[in-house]
């Protein structure tokens, strides 16, 4: 049988020096100036192509009038709103480097991002702003904050201020045009080339804290037409996501798309299955995405007669559970699921052909025409056989499709590009065919919730605890089909402390991790199985799983 490899990717903008986000909306003002892109029903209100250049441009200059450079980083910690989105297009269009950072992250997890990238201004909402002033140190490099107005936000203004900030609502960087600083032509914007930094995205650490990632505006651009290619959107689409706009599975791979293709985006501030396909039909929606369990819930959702009568077409769903596929398809109405295999460092190097049966469990083909993919023995780097399980690695065969190393953490970069590929630390397999499948992960990192999550950090705060002496948070399979990973934590008690229960422990956690990490399991030990350099054998302990003796905070809860 012949290998096959994904060759639909023909990129929209065929000149690669165009790829960069101010030059695809410029294009798009211009061509479909008065087609809406940006939809946001629950402000009831939306942004035509060219409202978002106007408005993204004042954006650009307001952050550059306050003194900021090309180049220099804007923490955006805020939910899905048309604020977002502006302050996310504004920071392109002036050249500066975005970093959304997990809305549900405060104290070390926050510190940790804040201090690493360096940040000289921010973008936040009112409900966040407090979390800086618990973290002064981590922080002392912004210069200024804009709060965005949920309810709270001349208590939030009054608390940065407090503390020795500058601090002003977010409608002034929607009023650059009356300052006599930023009118065009005083403040011009810079020219952005793809090989310029356009985020900086944090994904999990696996031996150490989280790392950012450094993505060029040609990365984030592919990794959006990638997706066009993906489901085949073109600019009579909709595309749908309630999910968060600070992780790239709702920015470059749902809304950047509908940029790229001149589609509409419809955000959404949560995810609600028993509203999914309401939402679908009063906004017109033709594509949509789901992340985890989210296609087992809606899947769970009471049958309507009339659940086929949408428009939608297609889903990219992120691990697909394989058994839900023909049932959804006929329930919905719906002509295709799409799946790819990617991470924020590399783009999706294997993606899958849309409208195809895939064998139960494949991710897709290698997109080999712009990546180079082996599957090597994690320990020598040599490819292993058809057949058998490897690490994926990932190289580019085009320039600046990958990203750019781990920002400020050049030890880290240097680890995870070894021999010039780029290490993923997933295991993998290959058939004859050419169809790649997940296996396992060879990296400690944890996925739940569509949320990527460091057992290093998580172990830090569990450590934290003064009674407990040593920690180890390992992944075990989720009761639902791909609900990919539950947290489960290991402990070992001592000191002079006292002892606390499962309870107390969660309570210790809670604040501390955010709410998607905080383990559901605990399991309390004397010792834990260790390498002769004493590292813990997470493997060990993963084979042993949940136990008789383990603590379910899940099960605590209903008791109670």
């Amino acid at each position: 049988m012949t290998v096959r490899y994904y060759r639909d990717l023909k990129p929209t903008f065929t000149d690669r020096s165009q790829w960069a986000l101010p030059t695809v909306l410029r294009y798009h003002a211009a061509e479909r100036p008065d087609s809406v892109w940006l939809d946001c029903p629950e402000e009831r209100r939306t942004w035509t192509f060219a409202e978002m250049l106007a408005a993204g441009e004042r954006v650009g200059r307001s952050l550059l009038a306050a003194g900021s450079e090309q180049g220099d980083r804007v923490v955006l910690v805020a939910q899905n709103s048309s604020q977002f989105v502006r302050t996310w297009i504004g920071t392109a269009l002036a050249g500066l480097v975005e970093v959304p950072i997990n809305t549900a992250y405060e104290h070390d997890f926050l510190a940790h991002q804040v201090s690493t990238v360096e940040a000289t201004l921010a973008v936040v909402d009112d409900v966040y702003a407090a979390r800086f002033t618990e973290i002064p140190d981590a922080a002392k490099s912004i210069r200024k904050f804009w709060v965005i107005d949920t309810g709270s936000r001349d208590t939030a203004l009054e608390t940065l201020r407090s503390a020795g900030w500058e601090a002003a609502p977010f409608e002034e960087l929607d009023e650059a045009a009356t300052a006599a600083e930023v009118v065009e032509g005083t403040l011009p914007l810079p020219e952005v080339r793809p090989q310029d930094l356009a985020s900086v995205l944090f994904t999990s650490g696996t031996t150490g804290p989280s790392k950012g990632v450094a993505m060029p505006h040609a990365q984030m651009y592919f990794f959006a037409d990638e997706c066009v290619s993906l489901v085949r959107l073109t600019s009579l689409d909709a595309w749908m996501s309630v999910t968060p706009l600070f992780h790239g599975n709702a920015q470059f791979m749902a809304a950047y798309p509908t940029l790229v293709a001149g589609a509409r985006f419809v955000t959404r501030s949560r995810f609600s299955a028993s509203r999914w396909i309401d939402q679908i039909r009063e906004s017109r929606v033709t594509v949509t995405n789901f992340i985890g369990v989210m296609m087992d819930f809606i899947w769970k959702q009471d049958r309507r007669e009339d659940d086929a009568d949408n428009p939608l077409r297609c889903v990219f769903a992120a691990p697909t559970a394989a058994t839900l596929v023909g049932p959804m398809k006929e329930r919905y109405g719906i002509e295709a699921f799409v799946e790819v295999f990617g991470l924020t460092e590399t783009s999706a190097p294997i993606i899958s052909p849309y409208g195809e049966d895939r064998p139960a469990g494949a991710a897709g083909l290698a997109a080999e025409e712009w990546f180079d993919v082996r599957l090597v023995d994690p320990e020598t780097d040599e490819e292993v056989a058809v057949g058998e399980i490897g690490e994926l690695v990932v190289r580019p065969k085009v320039p600046f499709l990958c990203s750019m190393g781990y920002f400020n953490m050049p030890d880290k970069t240097v680890e995870a590009w070894r021999n010039l590929w780029f290490h993923t630390g997933d295991a993998l397999k290959q058939d004859d065919d050419g169809w790649f499948y997940f296996v396992d992960r060879f990296k400690d990192a944890l996925r739940r919730r569509g949320e990527n999550i460091s057992s290093y950090e998580i172990e830090t705060s569990v450590l934290a605890h003064p009674a407990v002496v040593e920690c180890a948070v390992i992944a075990v399979p989720a009761d639902t089909e791909a609900g990919e990973d539950e947290v489960m934590a290991y402990v070992i008690l001592g000191g002079d402390a006292p002892a606390p229960t499962a309870e107390e422990l969660w309570v210790h956690c809670d604040g501390r991790i955010p709410s998607f990490a905080v383990p559901r399991y605990l399991r309390f030990v004397e010792e834990m199985p260790k390498t002769p350099s004493q590292r813990v054998q997470k493997a060990k302990l993963r084979t042993l799983g949940v136990t008789d003796d383990t603590h379910d905070r899940l099960a605590t809860a209903v008791r109670a």
